[in-house]
């Protein structure tokens, strides 16, 4: 399975049944699987979300945004919650090149990524409950194993 750095971007091959562990990069020797959310940059955007074999969850937010400020420990908890899932924090004002690909146009919006794709979208704070059930309505059965 690849998992992309979120800190260098160097694709990492790890065996599945390892994705329990403490996986490092390779590279930095960053931790892979970080139980918090990671922020990622216009540059590495794409390279990440295409390389990842692993759901991306990712989160489009700006720090002026109440709504986003409100909904970031939710984010956080359900981040804790599910390991094999990744979650991604993309600062709009701070990465306008992802924002206008993906075509955002309120936010919070939250994009749920599988095998490099868009499979799903939603706009809007939610609680962890609700994130949970949104994503479980979303992902696919080997993913939600």
């Amino acid at each position: 399975m690849l998992l992309v750095c979120p800190h260098c971007g160097t694709k990492n091959r790890v065996a599945p049944d390892t994705l329990q562990n403490v996986l490092a990069c390779g590279s930095c020797r960053a931790d892979l699987l970080p139980a918090a959310p990671m922020v990622i940059a216009d540059a590495a955007f794409e390279r990440f979300i295409g390389g990842t074999e692993l759901p991306v969850v990712v989160d489009f937010w700006a720090a002026w945004c109440g709504p986003c400020k409100a909904m970031a420990p939710q984010f956080e908890n359900v981040a804790r919650a599910m390991p094999l899932v990744r979650f991604v924090k993309v600062d709009t004002d701070a990465a306008p090149l992802a924002s206008a690909k993906y075509n955002i146009r309120s936010i919070p919006s939250l994009l749920l990524f599988e095998g490099g794709k868009e499979k799903a979208r939603i706009a809007g704070a939610m609680s962890a409950q609700d994130l949970k059930a949104w994503l479980h309505a979303h992902l696919s059965a080997a993913a939600q194993r």
